[in-house]
C-alpha cells in the first residue's frame, strides 16, 4: 500500500501513460496518412493491412506494457474497416474474413509486445549488472590507489621531515657537503612527492560518472616524443631508446593521460630495474589496435607480483630503489587510465628484464 501513497508513483505512472498515448497516436495518425495517400494513388486496399501491421511492430518499441499494442491493434482494425475498406466511412463487421484479420494483428501486437517487453527488462538488467560492476571496480580502484598513496606518501615525506630536522638541529656541525647532500636528498623526496601529486590530479581527468575520457584523434609519434621530453627533463640521466613504427598512426586517446602512463612506465623501469643498460620505449599496431612497450634489462619483477603489479599494492623488492619508491601509486593509475580508454595493460618478465605493454583500441 505504501507505493500507493507515494506521490512519485502516481507521477511515473501517469507520465507513462501520457508517453504511451501520444507515442501510439502519433504512429497510428502517421501510418494513416501514408495508408491512405497509398490508396489512393494505387485506388487499392489489398496491401492497407501491411501499413498497420508495421505500426504494430514499431508501437511496443517506443512504449511500455501491452496495453498500447492491444488498443493500436483494435485501431487500426477499425480504420481499416472504416476509412479503407468498401462501402467507405462505414462499419461493417460482418465483411468476409474480418474476424480473421482482427485477430491476426491483435495476435501480433500482443506477441511483439510481450517480446519487447521482455527484451527491455533483460536489457535493464545487463545494464543495471554493469552499472553495479563499475561501481565496484572504481570502488577496488579508489581502494587501491589510497592504499599505495598512504604507502608512496610515507616514505619521502619522513625523509623530508628527516632530513630537514638534522638540518636544522645540526647545522653548525655539519661539513657542507653533508649540508649538501642532505638539500639534495630533500630536493629529491619533493620532486616525487610532487610527481605523486600530478599523477593524483591526472586521475581527475577521467570522468567519475562513467569512468570514461574525451577522447581525439592523436598521432602516436607525437605523445611519445612529448612523454620522453617531459621524462627526460624529470631525470636527465635515464637513457631511453624509442622505436616509432614507420607508418603513421592515429589513435583516439586523451594524450596526457596517456603520455602520463608512459612517463610513469618509464620512471618505474629506471627507479626498479637496476640496470645501467638503456630502457626501449616502442609502438605499433595489432590489428585495429594500437600497442606501446616499455622494456628494461633490469632484475625483472617477481612472478608472483605480475597478477598484481597494477592493483596499487607496495613494492616488496629489496633494496635502496624499491624501498624509496614504491610501484603502487604510479602503475594503479596506469591501469585506471588504460581501463577508462578501453584498452588493457599488462606486465610480464622476458629473461633479460621485464616489460610492460599496453593496447588502445582504434577507430
Amino acid at each position: 500500500m505504501e507505493k500507493f501513497r507515494n506521490g512519485n508513483w502516481w507521477r511515473e505512472k501517469w507520465e507513462i501513460t501520457w508517453k504511451n498515448t501520444l507515442v501510439t497516436t502519433a504512429i497510428l495518425a502517421g501510418v494513416t496518412a501514408v495508408a491512405g495517400l497509398y490508396h489512393m494513388l494505387s485506388e487499392g486496399s489489398v496491401n492497407i493491412v501491411m501499413f498497420y501491421t508495421v505500426a504494430l511492430i514499431f508501437i511496443p518499441r517506443f512504449t511500455r506494457g501491452y496495453v498500447p499494442g492491444i488498443v493500436a491493434a483494435m485501431v487500426s482494425v477499425g480504420c481499416v474497416n472504416y476509412l479503407f475498406t468498401y462501402p467507405y466511412f462505414c462499419w461493417d463487421f460482418s465483411m468476409k474474413g474480418y474476424p480473421v484479420t482482427f485477430f491476426c494483428m491483435l495476435v501480433i501486437a500482443v506477441a511483439v509486445s510481450a517480446v519487447t517487453s521482455y527484451t527491455k527488462q533483460q536489457s535493464g538488467i545487463l545494464a543495471s549488472q554493469e552499472k553495479k560492476l563499475m561501481e565496484a571496480e572504481k570502488e577496488r580502484m579508489r581502494a587501491n590507489l589510497l592504499r599505495a598513496v598512504s604507502h608512496d606518501l610515507r616514505t619521502p615525506l619522513t625523509g623530508i621531515i628527516g632530513a630537514s630536522s638534522s638540518y636544522l638541529e645540526n647545522e653548525a656541525f655539519l661539513s657542507e657537503d653533508k649540508k649538501r647532500d642532505m638539500v639534495r636528498h630533500i630536493g629529491e623526496d619533493a620532486n616525487w612527492l610532487l610527481n605523486m601529486v600530478e599523477n593524483l590530479l591526472t586521475v581527475t581527468r577521467i570522468r567519475d560518472d562513467s569512468a570514461s575520457v574525451n577522447k581525439s584523434l592523436e598521432p602516436v609519434e607525437e605523445v611519445m616524443a612529448e612523454a620522453v621530453r617531459r621524462f627526460k627533463k624529470r631525470i636527465p640521466e635515464a637513457k631511453v631508446k624509442v622505436s616509432l613504427p614507420d607508418e603513421f598512426i592515429m589513435v583516439p586517446m586523451d594524450a596526457m593521460l596517456i603520455e602520463q602512463v608512459l612517463i610513469n612506465l618509464m620512471e618505474n623501469a629506471f627507479y626498479h630495474a637496476h640496470s645501467e643498460r638503456e630502457m626501449e620505449l616502442y609502438a605499433g599496431t595489432e590489428g585495429s589496435s594500437a600497442v606501446f612497450c616499455v622494456k628494461d634489462y633490469g632484475t625483472g619483477i617477481e612472478p608472483d607480483r605480475l597478477k598484481t603489479i597494477f592493483d596499487g599494492e607496495a613494492s616488496t623488492g629489496s633494496g635502496e630503489a624499491d624501498s624509496y619508491r614504491g610501484m603502487g601509486i604510479g602503475l594503479s593509475i596506469c591501469k585506471t587510465i588504460i581501463t577508462a580508454h578501453g584498452g588493457t595493460i599488462e606486465a610480464r618478465n622476458h629473461g633479460g628484464g621485464a616489460e610492460i605493454r599496453f593496447t588502445l583500441p582504434g577507430e
